[in-house]
């Protein structure tokens, strides 16, 4: 089976997934408190080239594993009946040690397999290349054989995959919060348009082009810098994992259920 959408606009759209498609840390204008991200804006894309309403609804939540999002969200989305998914999660396994990336890229593969027996349009997106950060870069060899399968299980199933790991401009710091784990609002803008593109839209703004070069850094701010991430990011982190606590414990999703957005 080929990879690529079966449609050229969709009427209804449920996105899956933790933080990332939450929108951290992109914050929203319009509602305080609140992230808006790179599966809304796509969302609000996909209904701007809709002949009638599109309908949307984001079911993902910070810091959930892939078996919470398979257990939690795919059945809300199968009863939604979407004629298009965004299903990305496994991110927050593979940053635990003795993450199985075959088990979990199984276990998403029996997701796609229940939304394409559905008649929906799939997409998935691979993980980014962590090699830029030391303490990440030790994930790097999980992350890439995740990704080879999600290339796999979208050919076998005809899904669509959105490439993080061979983006160039995504490699440039300047696209991530402090956190180094969430996109900025011009890192959402761009891999939202790099998804339209990938479902086969026309895409008129420029995501490709990487910013203008900037100055090294002088090596005591960065190692300036790597402290302050380690005590802000990493250490709490650490303690979440360690008290068995999730940053998303108590949060519900944004938008639970499918609503009409205005068109443009």
């Amino acid at each position: 089976m080929q990879l690529g959408p079966t449609r050229t606009t969709w009427r209804r759209y449920v996105a899956l997934g933790d933080s990332f498609t939450e929108g951290l840390a992109d914050a929203d204008p319009h509602r305080p408190g609140e992230y808006r991200g790179w599966a809304d804006r796509l969302a609000e894309h996909l209904a701007a080239a809709a002949p009638g309403d599109l309908e949307y609804a984001n079911l993902a939540i910070r810091g959930r594993l892939l078996a919470q999002v398979l257990a939690e969200q795919v059945p809300v989305a199968l009863t939604a009946e979407p004629d298009l998914v965004s299903l990305v999660a496994g991110g927050n396994d593979l940053l635990r040690p003795g993450a199985d990336p075959d088990r979990l890229a199984a276990d998403l593969e029996d997701a796609v397999v229940r939304f394409r027996a559905l008649g929906a349009d799939v997409l998935l997106a691979t993980g980014v290349d962590p090699r830029q950060t030391p303490i990440l870069r030790r994930t790097r060899g999980r992350v890439a054989v995740f990704n080879a399968s999600l290339w796999s299980i979208a050919a076998r199933h005809g899904a669509v995959v959105l490439d993080q790991w061979g983006a160039r401009w995504v490699q440039d710091w300047r696209m991530w919060d402090s956190d180094r784990i969430h996109l900025t609002a011009e890192g959402h803008r761009r891999t939202a348009l790099a998804a339209a593109t990938a479902l086969g839209m026309r895409v008129d703004e420029d995501w490709h082009t990487p910013l203008p070069p900037q100055p090294p850094r002088a090596l005591r701010a960065a190692l300036t810098e790597e402290a302050a991430w380690v005590r802000g990011f990493v250490a709490p982190w650490i303690g979440r994992r360690l008290r068995g606590r999730s940053s998303g414990d108590g949060r519900a999703a944004k938008r639970p259920v499918p609503l009409a957005l205005p068109r443009a």
